[in-house]
């Protein structure tokens, strides 16, 4: 990264812990937006982050922050990529204050520093940098110029963002808890005198008390934030709930105070409890959403944190951070591999289940690739370093999962008309309440002696301007605009973190909407429901012959040749332990054929037609067993011995085992399965047969899957979805309605599909499928309980039948029951094949 270059757009890149739903991630947007030379902004709720372009020569990082703070969220973290960043160096031999000082010295010469930090115990300076200051090479020179070598040099823009976010996740958690202790304990004494005072024997000096207690609930570190943030929203023109909160707290606390002077009820122990159960209901909420997120902290901890690597002759342990591509690194058994490579030497199995799902371990010899993270079970390995950093395949799937947990459902859109004027409008409805009750007091009174009956908190008897305040608060403190809110994005974290345990990567939540109502599955036929190599399948042999003479022939003249049938029928002759012998005179007929000496006798392998132009006697023989051959999809080539047929050896691209219960699996999903291939016509249809497709296209080009999904899309409307290897089929992928992407370990285009199935296998197809409904489902099921709760508690609040106390309690409640029922899609039974998982 250099900032030498002119920039015309650079990105922010903000933590908010306290933006804990879509309301209040559009809050944050609508603020954003007022700003001149913001351009495109993406929230995450699941990382608490906003990311917004941004013209430099307009704007200012700290401007970007100062709109976040107005609208009512405190920024834990602020950083911009393109302009003025923050630079950590590490200098080993810096071990005093006196060296420290020099290094110091020798940055401040440089223009365009803003802070310098250094810290002796780990080696490392932090170099706060102005737009337009030094490079990071620079700092380094400056360094090593007054005698200190630097060992590491990076943008800490660059570093671990994740990482940083989790940490920054845990301290919030951390504060909200401490918050809660300070505003729980006097709210309890509070409760604990209330009780007596109200039920037994008058205590004396008890308001006093009350209010005492009350203070540093309402107005210092326990509510201090939050008004401080309900201010900040409304001077912005936004309003969160926070405005809420303040509004059911404050006036209580204020009118409470009242008692001093004249003889009313106190309000001040309800001023307390609300802002208690509210500060419950923020730490309950961070802690369950943890919970929700927790796939992107797993994720992050599996990697290794250092590696063994070859330098110079020796056997180094380095930091991950330091690893090259080029690298050999040293991968003993039990150890975790660094990072993304290729085996140079060794052989060994790897535990690949973080990538894949997959249990069972996997074969590595020389040539193989190996994933990051992934753990060598038992023999010593050489790898070599092919991808670092956030190249590597564990990087690349943080990021989708992340990237999946910040997306946005089109269902979501209503929960956004919603809560967009929420606040407003319950302003309004607490106001009118307030006002009716005041009003007309004793025509509504009636209502209250009904409710009395069976609820205990309701009292007939109070006065009008009691009963007015009363339902005023409670409007307030009932409305939940956040379990709206929280309805789509706890439930994307949850179901992202399933698949990416299982090897299932969805892109978007759009994805998972639209997956739902597929009705029709396209499918490649090679390295999809094939192999997608040729292997050796079967021998027929003329009279006389044996199957055992038939392959050594055939293997030691087609191992002269590097053609993939050759190299199927040689790997297949050593599977069933035959050995090539010497071939001589060995020639290659273009497409038709091959032929050598084995032994002094010719042998002629190819076609019928090969065979028939060189006067090949026998082939009426064999003519039966090459239709049948054919006839079920093999590629069957004749052998022939100084001029008499021999036999014939059958190649295929064979099916994979879990393709014939995948398929069964869509069926009972209820999909119409198409098969559309460039092979013949016979081949395709011998296949689908196999494995029980319903529509076969064969003889298709790569640049014909476009048309051919688009003539599905045409018939069946827009519910299509196509599995592919994602490289060859990336067109067709992104024509579907669906694209899905199966791969096998770190082979996986994840660019050109809105799904990506890691494991390789088309059972993944099901799962995934049975994977989003069930998460499209407690969508559905959030939205209409969050929905049903407001529609319900808002009218019931503003008649008077619930106590404000018992309004924030059932408002922190319904929050918790959003992130509670998206939780239980853990509880999710994903089958390969046969039966949908119910939700």
């Amino acid at each position: 990264m250099s900032t030498e270059s002119k920039q015309t757009t650079a990105l922010a890149r903000l933590t908010v812990p306290g933006m804990g739903s879509d309301h209040c991630a559009g809050i944050v947007k609508t603020s954003l937006k007022r700003l001149d030379g913001i351009g495109e902004i993406h929230t995450n709720i699941a990382a608490h982050r906003v990311e917004a372009n941004y013209d430099p020569g307009k704007l200012k990082l700290n401007a970007i922050r100062t709109a976040v703070e107005k609208a009512g969220y405190e920024v834990a973290s602020a950083s911009s990529s393109g302009v003025g960043n923050t630079v950590q160096l590490i200098v080993p031999s810096m071990g005093s204050d006196h060296c420290a000082g020099i290094v110091r010295e020798s940055l401040q010469r440089l223009n365009g520093i803003s802070h310098i930090s250094t810290s002796i115990a780990s080696h490392k300076v932090h170099i706060e940098i102005a737009e337009g200051g030094p490079t990071a090479e620079q700092l380094k020179q400056a360094v090593e110029k007054a005698g200190y070598d630097v060992a590491e040099a990076i943008y800490e823009a660059d570093d671990d963002e994740a990482g940083k976010d989790a940490d920054i996740e845990g301290a919030y958690l951390q504060q909200a808890l401490k918050r809660l202790w300070i505003a729980g304990i006097p709210t309890t004494l509070i409760m604990l005198l209330m009780i007596p005072h109200m039920f037994w024997q008058p205590i004396p000096g008890y308001l006093l008390i009350v209010a005492l207690l009350a203070f540093p609930v309402v107005f210092l570190y326990g509510g201090a934030a939050t008004h401080k943030s309900s201010w900040r929203s409304l001077t912005n023109r936004t309003f969160n709930m926070d405005v809420l909160i303040s509004m059911g707290s404050l006036p209580p606390y204020l009118i409470g105070l009242a008692g001093f002077f004249v003889t009313m009820t106190s309000f001040i122990e309800m001023a307390a409890t609300i802002m208690t159960f509210h500060l419950l209901g923020r730490y309950l909420e961070a802690k369950a959403k943890g919970r929700a997120s927790q796939a992107i902290r797993k994720l992050l901890t599996l990697g290794a944190k250092t590696a063994r690597v070859e330098r110079d002759g020796q056997e180094l342990e380095v930091p991950i951070k330091a690893l090259q591509p080029g690298d050999i690194m040293v991968i003993r058994p039990g150890d975790k591999v660094p990072t993304d490579g290729e085996v140079v030497e060794g052989e060994s199995h790897l535990d690949e289940s973080i990538a894949t799902g997959e249990s069972v371990p996997v074969y590595k010899a020389p040539g193989d690739t190996v994933i990051g993270a992934t753990i060598n079970k038992e023999g010593r390995l050489r790898v070599k370093a092919t991808k670092v950093g956030g190249d590597t395949f564990l990087s690349q799937v943080i990021k989708l999962v992340e990237q999946a947990q910040g997306s946005r459902v089109p269902i979501q859109e209503f929960a956004d008309r919603m809560t967009g004027r929420f606040v407003p409008v319950v302003i309004l409805i607490s106001l009118a309440s307030f006002v009716a009750w005041f009003v007309a007091a004793d025509t509504l009174r009636p209502i209250l002696v009904w409710g009395a009956g069976f609820l205990p908190w309701v009292d007939p008897t109070a006065s009008t301007p009691v009963l007015a305040i009363l339902a005023a608060i409670a409007v307030l403190v009932i409305a939940c605009p956040c379990a709206l809110g929280l309805a789509t994005p706890t439930a994307l974290m949850v179901g992202s973190g399933i698949g990416a345990e299982r090897g299932i990567l969805i892109r978007s939540g759009e994805a998972i909407q639209t997956f739902k109502d597929v009705k029709v599955m396209v499918l490649d036929k090679t390295g999809t429901i094939t192999q997608g190599k040729p292997k050796l399948t079967e021998l027929a042999t003329a009279e006389g012959v044996t199957e055992q003479q038939l392959l050594q022939w055939a293997a030691t003249v087609e191992n002269a040749s590097e053609h993939p049938i050759a190299r199927a029928i040689v790997e297949g002759a050593g599977e069933r332990m035959v050995q090539p012998g010497e071939v001589t005179e060995f020639r290659s007929t273009g497409a038709r054929g091959v032929s050598g000496k084995v032994d002094g006798a010719l042998v002629l392998i190819g076609n019928r037609k090969l065979l028939d132009e060189k006067g090949v006697s026998g082939l009426e023989a064999l003519d039966k067993a090459l239709d049948d051959l054919e006839g079920r999809g093999r590629t069957a080539v004749l052998v022939a011995v100084d001029g008499k047929a021999c036999g014939i050896v059958a190649v295929a691209d064979t099916i994979k085992q879990e393709s014939i219960a995948a398929i069964r699996g869509m069926h009972a999903l209820g999909l119409h399965v198409v098969m559309i291939t460039g092979d013949n016509e016979r081949a395709a249809r011998a296949v689908a047969a196999e494995v029980g497709i319903d529509e076969v296209q064969a003889g298709v080009l790569p640049e014909g899957k476009v048309d051919a999904v688009r003539a599905l899309q045409q018939k069946y409307g827009d519910h299509v979805a196509m599995v592919g290897d994602g490289i060859n089929d990336a067109p067709a992928l992104k024509q579907a309605n669906v694209g899905i992407a199966i791969g096998a370990g770190a082979d996986v285009a994840i660019e050109a599909a809105d799904v990506t199935l890691v494991r390789g296998e088309l059972t993944g197809v099901v799962e995934a499928m049975q994977l989003s409904r069930a998460t499209f489902s407690k969508i559905v099921q959030n939205l209409i309980w969050a929905s049903a709760y407001n529609v319900a508690a808002i009218p019931i609040a503003a008649i008077g039948l619930l106590h404000p106390m018992i309004g924030v309690v059932a408002m922190t409640a319904s929050s918790l029951s959003v992130i509670g029922n998206s939780l239980l899609l853990k509880r999710v039974k994903l089958h390969a094949a046969d039966t949908p998982a119910a939700p």
